[in-house]
């Protein structure tokens, strides 16, 4: 279980999360919704460490995490995909996936885990040594979410993975997400603008708005909210 408790995150003299608290039950997917600006990158980058918190606590299986470092936080079996498509342009397909293979360190076979990928998207076997900056929008998110998942992650935080993808490619990589949650146990945290395409795969979801949590509760049930829209459209 990951919980977070009345945390909050500055930037100078602007507050970006304000006394937010969830919690992503194991195994789980739970939606994170809000427009632009209402403080969900925030919210991610400060559960895995690369935005400091000013004031709560970040709790996996019981252990705070609040003061290690994004390093220490992936030995917990933290995984983050931000959004921005943030690739190593000039590196292939291959070194990309390997660089995310090398920066855990925790043993096993390379060869096996790309194999794996590959299995999960055969476009990416096709472009294996293609520059990843070549290649489109929709093979470079496959990328990242298969560096995410190199490593079989107990926790992964996704933020905006559908922006920009053609329906298509949107649903392929939603449907691998549900797949390793449902195989594989991993608690997904997910990011998204699009709330009913998040709510049809989270189990819960929270809304936020300017930094705060406004609504939460069962994804079906914010799902049939006729209220949700208002809530959620407003930054």
């Amino acid at each position: 279980m990951l919980e977070v408790l009345g945390l909050q995150v500055r930037y100078g003299s602007i507050t970006a999360v304000r006394d937010c608290n969830l919690t992503a039950s194991a195994g789980t997917i739970t939606a994170i919704l809000g427009a632009n600006g209402a403080g969900k990158s925030s919210l991610m980058k400060a559960i895995s460490g690369l935005a400091p918190t000013s004031a709560g606590m970040v709790r996996v299986d019981g252990t705070d995490v609040t003061r290690m470092s994004t390093h220490e936080r992936a030995r917990f079996g933290i995984s983050h995909a931000m959004e921005g498509r943030r690739l190593f342009h000039r590196m292939s397909v291959e070194e990309n996936l390997k660089l995310a293979w090398d920066f855990r360190n925790r043993g096993g076979v390379f060869s096996q885990a790309l194999d794996q990928v590959f299995a999960r998207f055969p476009i990416l076997a096709e472009r294996r040594a293609s520059q990843a900056g070549l290649m489109s929008g929709g093979q470079q998110q496959m990328l990242i979410l298969s560096a995410a998942l190199i490593h079989k992650p107990r926790y992964l935080l996704l933020d905006e993975p559908s922006l920009g993808l053609a329906p298509v490619i949107v649903q392929q990589i939603f449907s691998v997400i549900e797949e390793v949650r449902r195989e594989q146990g991993t608690t997904v945290i997910l990011c998204e603008q699009v709330a009913a395409l998040a709510l049809s795969v989270a189990q819960q979801g929270y809304v936020l708005r300017r930094g705060e949590v406004v609504q939460s509760g069962p994804a079906a049930q914010l799902a049939a909210d006729p209220a949700l829209s208002a809530a959620y459209l407003g930054a």
